[in-house]
């Protein structure tokens, strides 16, 4: 999962191009001699696609194995660029906070802005790196990978977590807390079960 580009913009409700307040940028995995390209492809693209999304709406839009996602909040547009395989609730769990970090840090200064930003806003380059794990941007992701961790933990045998070298049937023999007939119950279970066990 990598995020590629995170913009924000305004949108102008008469038509014209959206002009662009922040934009934070890692182009690392592409070559040298392509960044230039890929980053002027990015402007067009966050242009076109901000331009396209209607007020209070969100979309996402997909180019190869590259999606684009969209929110644009009253004018303000935030868009993410990230492979096919960042989770979509994630992504637009961060455009929102992006958008609400703006709004804190700019107020509402963004709607007199003329032209292009060429300012960098350290909150984006934070963010940029720090959500490259989706569970970062969306805490039901981040409980939900916690619970599967502890799924794991207790999917464990019984047998893993003796001892080395003890064996449940000693321990069930030695035992004083078990009655003859459970005694007697484990080791018919035990012989019931040989042949279903695969080897």
């Amino acid at each position: 999962m990598k995020i590629t580009s995170l913009v924000v913009l305004k949108c102008n409700p008469e038509g014209s191009d959206p002009i662009i307040l922040a934009n934070a940028t890692d182009l690392s995995h592409f070559g040298y001699f392509q960044r230039s390209s890929v980053k002027e492809f990015i402007v067009f693209v966050s242009r076109t696609v901000a331009k396209r999304t209607p007020s209070g709406q969100r979309q996402s839009v997909q180019h190869e194995e590259y999606k684009v996602h969209a929110y644009n909040r009253n004018g303000l547009c935030a868009l993410g660029f990230m492979d096919d395989h960042y989770p979509v609730r994630s992504v637009f769990s961060l455009l929102n906070q992006i958008l609400d970090e703006y709004q804190k840090n700019f107020g509402e200064s963004w709607r007199n802005a003329q032209a292009d930003s060429t300012q960098p806003w350290p909150y984006l380059n934070d963010a940029l790196t720090k959500f490259q794990d989706p569970a970062e941007a969306d805490k039901l992701l981040k409980i939900q990978r916690e619970l599967d961790e502890t799924k794991i933990i207790l999917h464990k045998t019984i047998d893993s977590v003796l001892a080395r070298g003890e064996r449940l049937d000693s321990l069930v023999e030695k035992s004083s807390d078990l009655s003859a007939a459970s005694q007697m119950f484990y080791k018919q279970a035990k012989k019931t079960n040989q042949c279903c066990t695969i080897l």
